[in-house]
């Protein structure tokens, strides 16, 4: 997805400005005091109290019966493709998700399974790419057995998937008896968007995780939610690959207290990033892809700058962004204010107007 960064260049200054990702956010001083005061158990042992209170938060956000806490992200992706699927079965997903694009092929190496990658313009495909895809079933196709989006679609530029899209999916993956899994890195994100809740927009897929390391601005962890059953035969793929842990009780305590704090103010988030896709289309040449949430993507060259030029020239003074497929993309979050953001854009202006 995003490299790492390059090495800064020499006597770069430290960076001020941090918009290459919204993982890169710290913990607020409530966040770590309330981690600090957080009761604890052996969380293997389904004995750590924190990590229970947030599972059960979360089964009823999302909607579902039952959650495990999981350390990452994609390990909650990982874990819910290999309880959906064996060995030898097909996953139909957009062509540039998280799972296909993002995480080293561990589907394929741990659980043999096979993503295939639909079109469609930001991130998105229609009912009519998902049919076009079902193969008939015969001894010689591969078993079709999930359907998975990504919410927001990180490379489709954060956008959101809209609900009646959603149904109209899940209500194909139904008719061909299929499961289906939404990866929620930014489901929070998606929700404050459209102004839906979570367990509405969720209401269609049998598992789905929300990350709280990206905006909402926590230092470790994800939720996977499912039935009572699934959540119990995640759980050993969990101990399997090692993601059982003791006293997780300290890191829950920041996912509760941002399920507390740091989901409505999302929408600043989402403010200051059009405040930014304002200000960029009006600099002559530089080409703005739509933003529906928090993550801008642009390409400077029409203004006389490779994105990788202006990429090191903002580090220079300080300011961070992340290169993709020959486009910056400039990322929103908790330790970025409105301030910020007019100051990178006052930099950029001056750096395209040099170029």
């Amino acid at each position: 997805m995003v490299h790492a960064p390059p090495r800064p260049p020499a006597g770069a200054p430290p960076v001020r400005i941090n918009l290459y990702s919204d993982t890169q956010t710290r913990p607020t001083p409530a966040m770590r005091a309330a981690m600090l005061a957080a009761e604890v158990g052996d969380e293997q042992f389904g004995d750590d109290p924190t990590v229970t209170a947030l599972c059960d938060r979360m089964a009823a956000l999302l909607g579902k019966e039952a959650a495990v806490f999981l350390p990452s992200g994609t390990m909650c992706n990982v874990v819910a493709l290999l309880t959906h699927c064996r060995p030898g079965d097909e996953v139909l997903a957009h062509e540039s998700a998280h799972i296909l694009t993002s995480e080293g092929g561990n589907h394929a190496a741990l659980g043999g399974i096979q993503i295939t990658g639909l079109r469609g313009p930001r991130g998105l495909f229609d009912a009519d790419s998902l049919r076009a895809a079902i193969r008939p079933r015969s001894r010689y196709a591969l078993p079709q057995t999930l359907l998975e989006i990504e919410q927001t679609a990180n490379l489709g530029g954060g956008t959101v998937w809209p609900k009646a899209r959603l149904d109209e999916l899940t209500a194909i993956a139904r008719e061909q008896g299929w499961a289906t899994h939404m990866d929620g890195a930014r489901l929070m994100n998606a929700c404050v968007a459209a102004g839906i809740p979570a367990a509405e927009m969720t209401a269609g897929f049998d598992s789905v995780w929300l990350d709280f390391t990206k905006g909402l601005g926590a230092p470790l962890g994800a939720v996977l939610a499912g039935s009572s059953e699934f959540i119990d035969r995640a759980w050993r793929w969990k101990q399997r690959l090692g993601g059982s842990m003791r006293q997780a009780g300290i890191s829950a305590a920041g996912c509760l207290y941002a399920l507390d704090h740091h989901i409505d103010r999302l929408a600043e988030d989402h403010a200051n990033a059009q405040a930014l896709v304002r200000g960029l289309r009006q600099i002559p040449g530089v080409a703005v892809e739509e933003c529906d949430t928090n993550l801008v993507y642009f390409d400077p060259s029409g203004a006389g700058l490779s994105a990788e030029a202006l990429a090191a020239r903002l580090r220079e003074q300080g300011i961070q962004v992340s290169l993709l497929a020959g486009k910056i993309r400039a990322c929103t979050h908790l330790d970025v204010t409105a301030g910020m953001m007019e100051e990178a854009l006052s930099a950029i202006r001056a750096i395209l107007a040099d170029a």
